[in-house]
C-alpha cells in the first residue's frame, strides 16, 4: 500500500497531538488544504445524529468502516466508536 501524502502536515499533526485517529487526521487536513477550513466546517448535517439511528444501521456503518470489535459493542458504544474513528 502506497504511504498515504499529507496536504497539510501542520494541521496533521496538531490533530494527531489532539488524539485523533491517523485516518481522522489525515482527511480533515487535506479537506482543509484543498478547500479551507471555512468551507469545510460547514459541510455535512443532513444526516441525523447517530443517536438517532437504530442499531443495526449503527453496526452497518461500523462495517462500512471497518471499526473492529463492533459486533460485541451495545449501542452507545457503537456511537462512541462511529463518532471517535
Amino acid at each position: 500500500m502506497p504511504k498515504a501524502q499529507i496536504k497539510d502536515e501542520k494541521k496533521y499533526q496538531k490533530l494527531r497531538d489532539k488524539g485523533e485517529s491517523k485516518e481522522k487526521a489525515a482527511r480533515i487536513a487535506n479537506a482543509q488544504a484543498g478547500q479551507g477550513s471555512s468551507k469545510v466546517g460547514r459541510k455535512g448535517g443532513k444526516s441525523p445524529s447517530y443517536d438517532d439511528w437504530s442499531k443495526d444501521d449503527l453496526l452497518k456503518r461500523a462495517r462500512e468502516i471497518g471499526i473492529k470489535g463492533r459486533s460485541s459493542m451495545n449501542k452507545s458504544q457503537l456511537v462512541k466508536a462511529l463518532r471517535d474513528h
